[in-house]
């Protein structure tokens, strides 16, 4: 990481999100930076563009995971979750211990990986009540809280609202429109989804739009931060654009990408 900023120094502030996996190139993520932002999804379950990787197949082999992919991607979500469920009563062991343990191992590596210093929130695959344990010194987790980076106010709120995939951090829209009220006025508002623009929802690979926020869309319309920063969706329509006063960004997707997104001042 570069020197913490002093005097007429510019900030260089790296940021990813949806990570899955990659702590090869996580490792590097920060070099010549002041601080890198991470807008989550850490946890890799399933690899849609290679369904050899991922604690899916870990578990129930590709041919399942090619299965699962193919109705999930038809939003066959009935279907799915169908075979989700068969497919969990056919393995050895309580599900949610099996899930913690693998989820455990990738984290142990992830965190790992994280330089110094390093600004995180959850994205709606990942697992909150285990970030604490395995996040160091250098790593500040914030939900529904507020930074100083370079003179620069930044916001952070994490998860995903709820939708069919029924993934791990999905709360409520009243939930989350609590924590984006938390935060207030920033300069940089950092989420993991994006607001609510069907541009910036849409993922022309999956062929369906993603879920974004209503309540985040509000709050950039009121209170005008410089950015708002943001991943969830893989392959979006637009990866940019204007809200009134605020550049919308969608930082990519870390985890084929291997390159972070650079803001500097």
């Amino acid at each position: 990481m570069a020197p913490t900023p002093a005097g007429n120094h510019r900030t260089r502030v790296h940021v990813v999100s949806d990570v899955h996996g990659n702590a090869r190139d996580l490792a590097r993520a920060g070099e010549g930076a002041d601080a890198l932002i991470c807008l989550g999804d850490l946890v890799l379950f399933l690899d849609y563009a290679n369904h050899s990787r991922g604690i899916f197949p870990d578990l129930f082999g590709v041919e399942n995971a090619d299965r699962i992919v193919a109705l999930r991607t038809a939003r066959r979500f009935e279907e799915a979750r169908v075979l989700g469920t068969e497919l969990w009563a056919s393995l050895q062991g309580n599900r949610a211990t099996v899930i913690e343990e693998a989820v455990r191992k990738q984290y142990a590596e992830l965190f790992a990986a994280f330089p110094s210093p390093t600004y995180a929130t959850y994205g709606n695959v990942d697992m909150p009540t285990l970030w604490r344990e395995y996040a160091g010194p250098g790593t500040t987790v914030l939900d529904g809280e507020r930074v100083e980076i370079g003179g620069r106010v930044f916001g952070f709120v994490g998860g995903g609202l709820r939708t069919p995939m029924r993934t791990p951090y999905e709360i409520s829209d009243e939930e989350y429109a609590a924590k984006i009220e938390a935060v207030g006025e920033v300069d940089v508002l950092c989420t993991h989804i994006p607001p609510e623009v069907p541009e910036l929802v849409y993922d022309t690979v999956a062929r369906r739009f993603e879920r974004g926020s209503g309540a985040l869309l509000d709050a950039i319309r009121r209170t005008r931060p410089r950015y708002s920063l943001f991943g969830h969706v893989h392959q979006p329509l637009v990866k940019r654009m204007r809200i009134g006063a605020t550049e919308c960004v969608n930082v990519g997707h870390f985890a084929s990408t291997g390159t972070p997104w650079v803001l500097e001042w």
